[in-house]
């Protein structure tokens, strides 16, 4: 399959691709050089994963810790720059550990170039990970 185009569409294959639980699917999506940055990420945390790889070792582990089952009220906006979009979504699903659901607001801010994602900012709660079992900060630390 060619990769998608549109950084709508792109958003899109790589939320379905998490739900298969495909990372390596999903870090495919990723330029050589993106970059991924948690501007709430408490401390010690990572805040910036600079590169494919550094992404790739971050997510590594995702779906031993969180089991997603969807991603209800997707919504996508375009920008002025055809290469950025705005996503909001919540994230649903269970952590693995205790069983307990998992409920997660989102808004990213997502750059694509060629079919590649190239920047990603993901604004995420970061009281989530007080939570027990929701210590999920990727093999990247």
């Amino acid at each position: 399959m060619s990769a998608p185009t549109s950084p709508a569409d792109l958003y899109r294959r790589g939320l379905r691709l998490l739900l298969d639980k495909d990372i390596a699917g999903w870090v495919g999506l990723w330029a050589e050089d993106g970059v991924m940055e948690f501007p709430f990420a408490p401390d010690g945390r990572p805040g910036r994963l600079e590169g494919r790889k550094a992404v790739a070792d971050y997510m590594r582990d995702y779906p031993d810790h969180i089991d997603l089952h969807g991603f209800p009220a997707l919504r996508i906006h375009r920008t002025t720059d055809p290469a950025t979009i705005v996503a909001e979504m919540r994230g649903v699903g269970r952590l693995v550990k205790t069983g307990r659901p998992f409920d997660m607001t989102y808004i990213a801010v997502v750059t694509a170039q060629d079919g590649r994602i190239t920047s990603y900012r993901d604004y995420w709660n970061p009281l989530a990970v007080l939570e027990p079992g929701a210590d999920f900060a990727g093999s990247g630390r």
